[in-house]
């Protein structure tokens, strides 16, 4: 009887089943091998190399669907991997794959990541959407509303860490998950629901407390701003207005007069100072209705009893922003804050539906909070306690500007004080957290600021790279010129 041979049985095996994707020499064969790679309750959709360009190297870009219908794109350097991982979270509703690097920016994007040698991913978060305020795909759709929520952050780490041993024939040594508005409220949430995953996280402008946020403040906002006629009361233009008459209130409260609100809890604007009087040009200043609005909106929601239902209002020093987020501008910009009302309300906050005709203007803040409690369940990611990621040695850098008028900076300010109390106080915090408020700065620093702050000016991967690798803790994420 004649025995095989080791090398006999690799070469039968490598005959039949095709080399491990590992053990190819060549990154273009590597890849293009993955074409016919399966995983558990995933699959691989396609793979395509994309040659050097610019700043990002050639990598491996291999898209793949966790099912039921999560896609996920991974982009793995061919060359000079630094064995560690990098996942982006998305914006808004998500549902657009890679969204973030279209834009060209690093916020909620694999870029950074990429250009820094790490294997990254990214997902849709579990749905197709036409746009990122496009709600519609949760309709009547539990599935899909737990990817959201929370289920897309660990199936994008599990196929990634499937791809990426299979890739490079290892592990990778260290993970960092980075994200901004939905992709913070994704990077809380991993610190919750995966606390060993990640021995980074970078979050910014946390939409964490999602029904409180969707479903009560920006509803307020909504509401604040109609008229009985269904109307906007406030249009756009008047924000200039607004803004410089609330500088001139509250720049010089920090002691230096310099353009910027650098805490906006120290400002309570009063807007009854441009009142429209007889014979005014009413482009010039405000109606009794419209100082009503901005009224409101400066403060945080409350019920009938004046209870406070969600952290601090729109901040002083976001008026700059206005055009974006709350009353569109005259070139026929539409305010993003009523649609992402709207389209919460209408298909995730409740468990019933009400289906697109439902509007902001109907939430109710006696009633309606009780029925968003399985959403809340599924979406929020606001609790203090993140003992299990302390326990096992993560770093977290927040970030969030306080000039944001979309994911208002109180509830954020508001976490980290409880936080603190969780963890025993602000030192014991501080060894694994670190808050960065940034004054002047636009939601995500989408927009640019003051002296053209922006996303553009942070770098916070730095400051977590050294936190994590040297032990230097944070003073700051300022880039450096």
């Amino acid at each position: 009887m004649k025995l095989w041979t080791p090398t006999a049985v690799v070469f039968l095996v490598t005959v039949l089943l095709g080399a491990p994707v590992a053990a190819q020499e060549d990154p273009a064969a590597r890849c293009e091998a993955f074409s016919n790679f399966g995983m558990d309750a995933a699959y691989v959709t396609s793979t395509k190399i994309v040659e050097a360009a610019e700043t990002l190297p050639a990598y491996c870009e291999i898209r793949a669907t966790a099912l039921p219908a999560i896609s996920i794109e991974a982009r793995l350097p061919l060359e000079d991997w630094n064995g560690k991982f990098y996942q982006a979270g998305c914006g808004g509703w998500c549902g657009i794959l890679g969204r973030g690097d279209d834009s060209g920016r690093w916020v909620n994007a694999m870029k950074e990541g990429l250009e820094r040698g790490y294997a990254t991913a990214t997902s849709d978060s579990g749905h197709h959407g036409l746009s990122v305020v496009d709600g519609a795909w949760a309709e009547e759709n539990t599935h899909a509303e737990r990817d959201w929520g929370w289920r897309s952050i660990g199936e994008t780490y599990r196929v990634a860490q499937i791809l990426i041993e299979e890739f490079y024939g290892n592990a990778h040594e260290k993970a960092v998950f980075q994200g901004c508005s939905t992709g913070g409220r994704m990077a809380h949430m991993a610190s919750l629901r995966y606390p060993d995953h990640f021995q980074g996280i970078i979050s910014g402008a946390p939409a964490m407390n999602e029904t409180g946020l969707a479903g009560v403040a920006l509803a307020w906002m909504a509401k604040a701003n109609t008229g009985p006629d269904g109307q906007p009361i406030l249009g756009p233009g008047k924000d200039g207005l607004i803004g410089d008459e609330v500088m001139r209130q509250c720049d010089g409260l920090d002691g230096t007069e310099d353009g910027l609100i650098s805490d906006p809890r120290q400002c309570v604007p009063d807007v009854s100072t441009l009142l429209c009087q007889d014979g005014q040009d009413s482009a010039q200043c405000l109606s009794e209705a419209e100082i009503g609005v901005v009224t409101k909106w400066y403060q945080a929601p409350v019920n009938a009893a004046g209870e406070e239902l969600y952290p601090g209002g729109v901040p002083a020093g976001s008026e700059p922003f206005w055009w974006l987020w709350l009353t569109g501008n005259t070139e026929g910009a539409v305010p993003l804050n009523p649609l992402f009302a709207q389209s919460f309300g209408a298909y995730l906050a409740f468990e019933q539906d009400p289906g697109e005709d439902w509007k902001a203007t109907d939430f109710d803040f006696e009633s309606d909070i009780s029925r968003m409690t399985k959403a809340a369940a599924m979406f929020n990611a606001h609790s203090p306690d993140i003992s299990e990621f302390r326990a096992a040695g993560g770093k977290m850098i927040v970030w969030h500007g306080w000039a944001d008028a979309i994911v208002t900076p109180g509830q954020t300010v508001d976490w980290h004080k409880k936080a603190q109390q969780e963890a025993g106080g602000a030192d014991a915090l501080a060894e694994n957290v670190r808050l960065f408020m940034i004054p002047g700065m636009d939601h995500c620093g989408l927009l640019p600021g003051p002296d053209g702050v922006a996303m553009e000016s942070i770098d916070p991967l730095t400051a977590l790279e050294r936190w994590m690798d040297d032990g230097i803790t944070p003073e700051t994420i300022i880039r450096a010129n």
